[in-house]
């Protein structure tokens, strides 16, 4: 188990190597005029060279990349282009933020799919026909028409939660609660109709093989064979599924963010993105695959705990 943690790290390490090369060649390509758009339109061409010169933008772009990949793994991030901060403290102070509304989604997505998914495959019938037409509701709705929706409807006619910005847990756990709940809610719609339809598809297989059968003419109750056993074979699909999802709901987080005018990682990747604030935007590109390589070894370790199978191979 552990060489194939520390394999899985390795690679992981190359892929950020990989994504981070790419993202940086591509920002540079399609960043334009660099310092002019920092400097604005009535710069002098020497000013403008001077600013070039200042940011290390007159090197070569392999050279500009190295030093930058230099300092990254000192944990030196540079200094936003526009307003100076420190980059490491702009994405370290809104890292928190978007985790805790993408981990609530998530958490809340698979408690709701487990149950509501095992619900649809035992009992079938109409429970199951309107699962689905809940499910195939959540697939066709766009997460930023639901946002809308909930500020409207909760926040805004009914005042009971906050209509936009972020109260830290740190500060009021009652006002964070407040602040999060209605973001989670519009992010975990989507994520609990494809996962639900996984585990509901995960259930039924499994629930038709020949040592359900066997566990039932031992006369083991449905659910000791249900959430003891089937659910332990049908798990690793549905959280393959949910691995997917999470990552998913990071890019959904930029949108519910700016709905809810949350301070996240989403909002600064906007802005950042638009500004062409490269330094800040490499960070963020740098921080969302991390995520991404963290969560898939968290997945791929929980399916060996699931399945003896996964552990051999």
């Amino acid at each position: 188990m552990l060489a194939f943690i520390l394999r899985r790290l390795l690679s992981g390490v190359i892929l950020i190597a990989v994504i981070s090369f790419l993202a940086f060649v591509l920002l540079y390509a399609a960043g334009g005029d660099i310092p002019r758009r920092i400097l604005g339109e009535n710069a002098t061409a020497e000013t403008v060279a001077k600013k070039a010169e200042e940011l290390g933008l007159d090197r070569p772009l392999l050279t500009q990349y190295f030093d930058w990949l230099t300092s990254a793994f000192t944990g030196d991030l540079g200094r936003s282009w526009f307003n100076g901060e420190l980059v490491t403290t702009s994405v370290t102070n809104r890292v928190a933020v978007t985790l805790s509304i993408v981990i609530g989604a998530t958490v809340i997505s698979a408690i709701i799919s487990v149950v509501v998914g095992v619900l649809a495959a035992r009992r079938g019938g109409a429970i199951d026909g309107t699962v689905q037409v809940f499910s195939l509701i959540g697939f066709a709705i766009p997460g930023f028409l639901i946002a809308l929706f909930l500020v409207l409807v909760f926040a805004i006619n009914l005042g009971w939660f906050k209509a936009t910005g972020y109260v830290p847990l740190t500060t009021s756990v009652p006002g964070w609660l407040s602040s999060v709940t209605l973001p989670i809610i519009a992010l975990s719609i989507g994520a609990i109709a494809t996962v639900t339809q996984q585990v509901r598809g995960s259930v039924i297989d499994a629930m038709s093989r020949d040592y359900v059968r066997t566990l039932r003419s031992r006369g083991l109750s449905t659910n000791s064979v249900v959430y003891r056993h089937v659910l332990r074979n049908a798990g690793g699909p549905a959280l393959a599924v949910l691995a997917v999802q999470f990552i998913g709901l990071l890019g959904g987080a930029v949108i519910v963010e700016q709905v809810f005018a949350i301070p996240g990682m989403g909002q600064l990747t906007v802005r950042a993105t638009t500004l062409g604030d490269i330094p800040v935007v490499m960070a963020l590109v740098i921080v969302f695959a991390i995520i991404v390589v963290v969560v898939n070894l968290l997945i791929d370790l929980a399916q060996a705990a699931l399945n003896p199978k996964v552990r051999l191979s």
